[in-house]
């Protein structure tokens, strides 16, 4: 099995009118492609796809797949939610279309025991043959996927290949990396993405990735080359826009930065996320100007 690792970006889904604009879509993965990326991760939660359509998420499952081919790029597809028989239907949908893998956020609202997140995993897993990466942000999900529950999931399944660590704690990216060396460890947080991969983590899923690519992959490709002393120099630098970009909920931010780099034709999201209040439009403008946007 192949493990998905390395510079990836959690890609946002852009719209237009209401619906998923697909061309613009297209460019953007392009955009991942030209500037070094590793992998695309399409419709995570950055996708906003827990207001996405069945039909949309498949649309957009395709395209990162029909886009990456050939490139040597990896598609790591969104495939989350707060039902199991949900998420199956999505991950089987991901494995038939030619994604890589695919990313399995803990499920939201209903607040499962440990055990329930096992089972729930583990169903996910076997359901198909690619990889299968565990996403814990708890603060977003309100669940907490433990450590032993995370070794008791790589240990049992074979598929289950890596963890997308958005808790915020080192110490618990150090605890993952003491037990299990093999566990792929990789940083859902751009703000420590450096303190990440110099413990043991061994790549990124990226927000900040959608603007910056060039600067997230140097990054990775720094780290795991043994550069660390560049790489921390490039997350230092980053820091004011890492911080930036989650002044407001996820995805607000990266998207109203991106329309304002000419990266997306409109901002628009889906209810109910909102536009950025003024004052953090202003904020945003003012972080941008401080970085080169590669075309």
């Amino acid at each position: 099995m192949e493990k998905i690792i390395g510079a990836m970006s959690a890609l946002i889904t852009p719209f237009k009118d209401g619906k998923v604009d697909a061309k613009r879509y297209e460019l953007l993965i392009k955009r991942q492609i030209d500037n070094g990326m590793d992998g695309v991760v399409p419709v995570g939660t950055t996708g906003e796809s827990a207001t996405l359509s069945h039909e949309e998420h498949r649309e957009c499952i395709e395209i990162a797949v029909d886009i990456c081919k050939g490139s040597g790029v990896k598609v790591l597809a969104g495939a989350g939610s707060n039902s199991t028989k949900e998420a199956i239907g999505l991950a089987q949908f991901a494995q038939k279309s030619g994604a890589d893998g695919i990313l399995c956020v803990t499920p939201y609202y209903n607040k499962p025991s440990q055990e329930g997140l096992y089972e729930h995993y583990k169903s996910v897993a076997n359901s198909v043959e690619i990889p299968l990466m565990l996403y814990n942000v708890p603060g977003r999900t309100g669940v907490n996927l433990e450590v032993s529950t995370v070794i008791r999931l790589f240990d049992d399944v074979e598929n289950i290949y890596g963890i997308k660590e958005a808790s915020g704690s080192i110490e618990r990216v150090v605890e993952l990396h003491s037990k299990r060396e093999d566990l792929a460890i990789i940083s859902g947080e751009d703000a420590i993405n450096f303190p990440i991969l110099s413990n043991g983590g061994v790549g990124v899923i990226s927000v900040t990735g959608n603007i910056l690519p060039d600067m997230i992959s140097d990054l990775v490709h720094k780290c795991a080359s043994g550069a660390f002393e560049s790489a921390r120099e490039i997350n230092e630098n980053l820091f004011l826009l890492n911080k930036v970009l989650f002044v407001e909920s996820n995805p607000i931010p990266i998207k109203a930065a991106m329309y304002l780099s000419n990266l997306l034709d409109t901002l628009e999201y889906r209810l109910p996320l909102l536009k950025p209040k003024e004052k953090n439009i202003e904020k945003i403008k003012e972080a941008l100007q401080n970085y080169r946007i590669p075309a």
